[in-house]
């Protein structure tokens, strides 16, 4: 999926549904270093103080 499209979607999960992005990874099986990475080749980058890719 195109990281664009993946961030928006990371992003209202942890909002709305995930408490952490640990529950958000353990939920739909995936690593956090898979899902950072995926992120950072859209530039985005993990901001836990927000609690939000940007």
């Amino acid at each position: 999926m195109d990281p664009h499209l993946l961030v928006g979607l990371v992003n209202t999960e942890l909002r709305n549904h995930a408490s952490s992005l640990q529950d958000l990874c353990r939920t739909h099986d995936l690593t956090e270093s898979e899902l950072i990475g995926r992120l950072a080749q859209g530039g985005y980058e993990w901001r836990p103080e927000q609690k939000q890719f940007r």
